[in-house]
């Protein structure tokens, strides 16, 4: 089969003929209409995860995708051949800039039926992303303030159509995009170039970060004592360690790497928490009744055809995109 690959960390992927994946017991085998990408895609490209993952070379790129089911395990229950399913396959099994993919039962769901193989490929990754902040950590309730970074982007355009389905007052800030986000829900949108975020947002209940740097950091001053910072671009801490199974040495430099962060959430009495979404089959069909209720609508900037892979990788990297890129495969 096809696959866009990288034969080593930092170098740009190329396309090679790569072995139909074998699906084991309780895999599903996927023929694969849809990628996006991610962020997440150029920093395992570039090897700044090594520290939390690591991979064998050479490495299929890809975090999630759309496609339909042309194979099952012999211990699958929970699809047929035929199902149109997506997903995003467990960090250890990525792979879906390629033509077919082996894939857990339990980290896929039925398509939503409203939506095409492009646009059911750009929620996964989004969507897990900000049902984990939202739900799980932030626990966000009817009426609190909410403050979410980058709302044009794949994360931010997502998290506002979720966080007002919570019932939050959702603040975003953004540089142009501004009718996007206002279209999505967002009560107030901060231009970013024009306006400091942290001289006027004050005493808000949470912040979802997706910048990571000067802005998570200036995020703090932003949210009340007791309140709670979540980011999925900020530097990862010692519990986040502890809880994911790392070892004694990763655990001490993420303590030191962490150790600012850590400083300001007691210097402000915030609770900040790194963000490395996980796999889930259960939260996508959750993500798939509002999907399908239209609650929240799939934003996609541009598709590109597979043979474009890199040009698609590039221009993520611009940071230009409103919503999500696309790579269609099929």
């Amino acid at each position: 089969m096809k696959a866009f690959v990288i034969e080593k960390y930092g170098k740009d992927p190329v396309f090679a003929d790569r072995p139909q994946p074998v699906e084991e017991k309780h895999d599903v085998l996927v023929e694969i209409h849809a990628a996006s990408v991610n962020p997440l895609d150029t920093k395992i490209r570039n090897g700044d995860l090594k520290l939390l993952l690591e991979y064998n070379m050479p490495l299929t790129l890809g975090n999630d995708f759309a496609g339909r089911v042309i194979k099952v395990g012999p211990n699958v229950t929970k699809f047929k051949i035929g199902d149109e399913v997506y997903g995003r396959p467990r960090a250890s099994k990525i792979g879906t800039f390629a033509e077919y993919l082996a894939v857990h039962e339990d980290d896929i769901a039925l398509k939503p039926k409203n939506l095409s193989f492009e646009e059911a490929a750009s929620i996964p990754l989004v969507g897990l992303t900000s049902y984990q902040a939202l739900h799980e950590i932030l626990n966000i309730t009817n009426g609190q303030n909410l403050l979410i970074h980058a709302g044009a982007g794949g994360v931010g355009t997502f998290a506002i159509q979720l966080a007002k389905s919570m019932g939050a007052t959702v603040s975003t800030t953004a540089s142009a995009g501004s009718d996007l986000v206002k279209s999505l829900g967002a009560d107030r949108v901060i231009n970013y170039k024009n306006e400091n975020f942290e001289d006027t947002i004050r005493e808000y209940d949470a912040v979802l970060d997706t910048i990571g740097g000067d802005t998570l950091e200036k995020s703090f001053v932003t949210v009340k004592k007791g309140g709670q910072i979540v980011s999925v671009s900020g530097t990862p801490t010692r519990r986040f360690a502890e809880e994911n199974g790392l070892g004694p040495l990763k655990k001490v430099l993420l303590s030191l790497v962490s150790s600012k962060l850590m400083k300001l959430a007691k210097k402000h009495n915030v609770q900040y928490t790194f963000l490395f979404m996980k796999h889930s089959g259960e939260q996508l069909k959750v993500l798939t009744e509002l999907l399908e209720a239209e609650k929240i609508k799939p934003v996609i900037d541009q598709v590109f055809n597979f043979k474009e892979a890199g040009k698609a990788l590039e221009y993520s990297e611009t940071g230009r995109a409103k919503g999500k890129i696309i790579i269609k495969i099929k």
